[in-house]
């Protein structure tokens, strides 16, 4: 129980963010970028990795600290005139350069506004640890992970910017990110005005502390739900299937062969947790072409991987639970092994390893407790209810921690949309494929916090570099955040 509400909690990592690789079989044939693709991913990526650091502060609350640490960023200055706007983003959880490949969009229009283009690192992710090795080693190390710390990051960041190169003083700073990166974007416009003139916050889950735990769970069903109602059959009784076989020593093992598991099963429950985050993580990426954000994935994931699951190719001598499991494997493939060279499923790895899962989960005890359900009637999931008292339970255990769950909206305000009409010049986008949408503002509070669909979009599609495969909303939604940049600038 306590395991499955963790793990739903963290069908993200991240946001943007979660998780990756696995298994021998080669169902699928790996597709390839176009010529012209990879070689702006391969510019992208000499970019992403002209890395800059700057000492800040371990603590920037208090005095008696004095410890400091390194903060890793990227800065490019190709295109910049002085003056000219910087284009900054608000590192989320992760390694800075993962973002900084997959955030097209800034780049894209970094030439429109002769713009600065910084990347800067969250601390606490990829190298910008403040205690090295030992910063999660205990809760003296771990107290300084907050998202408040982050934000003063930035702003020191950014003082230093503008005073330390010639012409940019008055540059003006929009502030982008995605995901967790989207919140900390609405934030930091939210808690510092005066160094932001304005953000572009993309699927953004800042109401997702009081959104309705079974709203993520519907969305992720919806998703595989518009590619096949079979799919969504399937999966949904093989929840059973796995619990009926697995419920001896000898069906463990049996289910561990059938997945081609690296590592013996030690319960059902630590297959079904891999299981659901996968489901999360291809409604999160149901992008319109193939990408290798989370994983190495086809063009329209959520499409694949049912195809996969309702082929006619498998047929058994019956239809009885492990005909559904073998349907589910060869729908898992799509995701963990569409390049067809992992040899074994490892249910340990979920996500990038770029991604923060250590850091978020710790992140997600404190300040960003987001409640997860399902209800197996509703969703294709099983029966879980939320259990605030188990979740806190579990981040004790592990983090000598407890949730503060009214935190964030006592920190930065949002609990209800009617808190959002004190702040100014935030763009709020979100596509309707984005099972984090539970939690985005989509609804427009005021004209200077405007709310941009996305239809047919994925997790911060609209933050990607610019593809021919783009659904017409994507190409909407950027052109107002365009022209949205040119009202806050001037």
């Amino acid at each position: 129980m306590t395991a499955n509400i963790i793990t739903k909690v963290s069908f993200i990592v991240c946001f943007l963010l979660v998780c990756l690789q696995l298994s021998s079989a080669k169902w699928a044939k790996p597709r390839r970028l176009d010529a012209v693709s990879r070689s702006q991913n391969r510019l992208r990526d000499d970019r992403c990795r002209q890395f800059k650091t700057i000492k800040q502060n371990v603590d920037h609350f208090g005095f008696s600290n004095m410890d400091t640490y390194q903060q890793r960023y990227t800065l490019n200055t190709d295109v910049w005139e002085n003056g000219k706007p910087i284009l900054f983003y608000a590192g989320n959880e992760g390694d800075i350069d993962l973002f900084c490949d997959n955030t097209g969009f800034m780049w894209d229009i970094a030439p429109i506004f002769n713009a600065m283009v910084v990347f800067a690192e969250h601390r606490y992710y990829g190298q910008s640890l403040p205690y090295g090795n030992q910063s999660y080693s205990n809760p003296e190390y771990t107290r300084y992970l907050t998202s408040g710390q982050a934000l003063a990051d930035y702003a020191y960041l950014l003082d230093y910017i503008h005073s330390s190169i010639k012409g940019a003083e008055l540059s003006p700073v929009i502030v982008f990110g995605g995901s967790y990166g989207g919140m900390l974007a609405a934030y930091f416009r939210m808690k510092y005005p005066h160094v932001v003139v304005g953000a572009h916050a993309a699927s953004a889950p800042i109401l997702q502390m009081t959104t309705p735990c079974e709203a993520f769970s519907r969305i992720v069903t919806q998703d595989f739900l518009q590619e096949s109602a079979q799919c969504v059959d399937i999966v949904r009784s093989s929840w059973g299937a796995i619990n009926r076989i697995g419920s001896t020593a000898s069906g463990l093992q049996r289910l561990g062969n059938l997945f081609k598991l690296c590592n013996p099963l030690k319960s059902v429950d630590e297959l079904k947790n891999w299981l659901l985050d996968m489901y999360g993580n291809i409604a999160m990426v149901d992008y319109p072409y193939p990408t290798s954000f989370l994983a190495d994935l086809p063009a329209f994931p959520a499409r694949v991987f049912c195809s996969n699951v309702t082929s006619a190719i498998l047929r058994l001598r019956k239809n009885d639970d492990e005909d559904v499991v073998r349907r589910i494997i060869k729908g898992t493939n799509v995701f963990f092994n569409y390049t067809g060279q992992t040899e074994c499923f490892d249910t340990g790895s979920q996500g990038s390893p770029s991604l923060g899962d250590l850091g978020w989960s710790y992140q997600s005890c404190t300040e960003f407790v987001m409640p997860m359900c399902s209800d197996g009637v509703n969703d294709m999931f099983e029966n879980q209810p939320w259990d605030f008292q188990a979740f806190s339970d579990a981040c004790y255990d592990q983090w000598k921690v407890r949730p503060r769950f009214e935190w964030p909206y006592i920190e930065y305000g949002g609990k209800n949309l009617t808190d959002l009409r004190f702040f100014s010049n935030i763009a709020f986008t979100n596509g309707n494929l984005d099972p984090w949408s539970s939690g985005g503002v989509r609804t427009t509070v005021a004209p200077s916090l405007p709310a941009i669909p996305v239809i047919g979009g994925a997790h911060h599609l609209d933050l990607r570099a610019a593809n021919k495969a783009d659904p017409p909303s994507v190409l909407q939604a950027r052109q107002q955040i365009v022209a949205l940049i040119e009202k806050w600038i001037s």
